[in-house]
């Protein structure tokens, strides 16, 4: 009786040191349950990592993973476009994607700073509003008094050098000043309008002209009455 009593006590003590002896290797972090069964973990970055965890890569911070238990699945993160009108860029370290720190109005290719006037052609005054869209105003020119206007370098409107004038027919080949009538020909004469004339200059390039009856035109010629 004693010995079988004897027996069950060291029974009794080696069960429960082989129970301590799993509950401390558990505690270790040594890969094992209570019941004996391997936990699966990751290693990386030179760190150990549960199923469940998420990590990014130290050497790449696109790079995010979790810990499975088949192991590390990772995916790479894609960087989005950065706004066209960003004037200033900043790259940290630790961040995966770079940083818009400044944007400004991009406008026909040019990327111009917020509240920035400027001047991209002749007829154009434009300024670089705070909502970073370039916003503009166009001069509106009257239509020349001349058929042959001339545009300057750094001016918006065409100037008529030789002061108005017009064609003297739909021929196109022949031009005379405004103002007084002029004799195109020996049986001919034409009249631009001129800036006293109603409805001044819109659109018509062409001199009225009258003929006189029953004249058969000579040598051509030019002069003012």
């Amino acid at each position: 009786m004693v010995k079988v009593l004897s027996e069950r006590l060291c029974l009794e003590r080696r069960i429960r040191t082989a129970v301590l002896a799993l509950l401390l290797c558990a505690q270790a972090g040594f890969g094992f349950s209570v019941a004996g069964q391997q936990e699966s973990t990751c290693e990386a970055n030179g760190s150990i990592y549960y199923v469940g965890e998420w990590y990014f890569l130290d050497s790449d911070h696109c790079t995010q993973c979790e810990c499975t238990a088949e192991g590390s699945a990772c995916a790479r993160t894609e960087c989005t476009s950065l706004p066209a009108a960003c004037i200033h860029v900043s790259h940290y370290p630790t961040d995966c994607c770079p940083r818009c720190e400044k944007i400004g109005c991009e406008y026909r290719g040019v990327v111009y700073e917020l509240g920035q006037n400027f001047q991209p052609s002749e007829c154009e005054q434009c300024t670089c509003d705070s909502d970073g869209i370039a916003r503009c105003l166009v001069a509106d020119c009257a239509p020349p008094p001349c058929v042959n206007p001339v545009y300057e370098p750094g001016k918006c409107c065409p100037e008529c050098k030789e002061g108005p004038n017009c064609y003297v027919d739909s021929s196109r080949s022949q031009v005379i000043p405004a103002g007084e009538p002029v004799w195109v020909d020996t049986c001919t004469k034409c009249r631009c309008h001129d800036g006293q004339d109603a409805g001044y200059w819109e659109g018509n390039r062409l001199a009225t002209c009258s003929r006189l009856k029953n004249c058969t035109p000579q040598q051509p010629s030019i002069q003012q009455n």
